[in-house]
């Protein structure tokens, strides 16, 4: 990793794009900062970058819903994680960082078409609360997506709206499930390779980025339509998608 203009120039806007999304514009959207950064990175480069930042943001995210989050969803998700994360570990061992790239890239062209069937109402929470065994199941996805390019919303998503929480319970058991699927994370990275002193050193260098962006994403919360903000997120995966997908094959 070279610590050059271009990748200043791909990282800043890409951690300051977590902090908005995590400030004004819930969770989900964070997750193109890592098809941005693995255009000019190597895949495990990018997400190994990201996490200490994700993790700092989700501890102060964590003290303002403390508590208040749904623990059964909450462990269901969690139980399924530990499998999904050690399932990301074991296949990236065994596929070479071009296919990586594949991987990410598919998981943001899925991301965007996940959102468009359930704006377009064809994706509705069900009837009735899904069980324990679907929990497991979603978390399961969530802990392999996360693991591959930090995109596990979507899974635990579809499970938590089944479960009919309040708004306030939906986003604290978002908080704290990924607080622990990317605490999970930490030691298969670090096994793998994907810390260096080099992307340590820029973690610090980024924090105050990733801080300034959760701000200011607060405040873009009151003044920017939710739907402007989003509809840019998507015609970005679906670019950076494609070319991350172009590139691996």
């Amino acid at each position: 990793m070279e610590l050059s203009f271009t990748f200043f120039a791909f990282a800043v806007p890409a951690v300051l794009f977590v902090g908005l999304s995590k400030g004004g514009f819930g969770n989900g959207a964070g997750f193109a900062a890592t098809p941005f950064l693995a255009l000019i990175l190597t895949p495990g480069e990018a997400i190994g970058l990201l996490l200490p930042l994700f993790i700092l943001m989700d501890v102060t995210a964590l003290r303002a819903y403390w508590k208040q989050w749904h623990w059964p969803s909450a462990r269901a998700l969690m139980a399924g994680a530990l499998p999904g994360v050690a399932l990301g570990a074991a296949l990236f061992s065994l596929i070479d960082g071009e296919m990586f790239k594949v991987m990410i890239g598919v998981v943001a062209i899925a991301f965007v078409a996940f959102q468009g069937v359930k704006k377009a109402g064809l994706l509705r929470p069900a009837a009735r609360p899904m069980g324990q065994k679907a929990g497991w199941f979603a978390g399961m996805v969530s802990g392999f997506t996360s693991f591959v390019s930090h995109a596990g919303g979507p899974p635990a998503s579809v499970y938590l709206l089944s479960q009919k929480l309040s708004k306030t319970e939906h986003q604290a058991t978002t908080v704290v499930v990924f607080f622990v699927i990317n605490l999970l994370k930490f030691i298969p990275y670090l096994a793998l390779g994907f810390f260096s002193k080099t992307t340590l050193l820029v973690d610090v260098m980024l924090v105050p980025v990733a801080l300034g962006g959760v701000m200011a994403g607060v405040w873009l919360h009151r003044v920017m339509p939710e739907r402007l903000f989003f509809g840019f997120t998507y015609l970005f995966l679906l670019i950076t998608g494609s070319k991350l997908i172009l590139d691996g094959i």
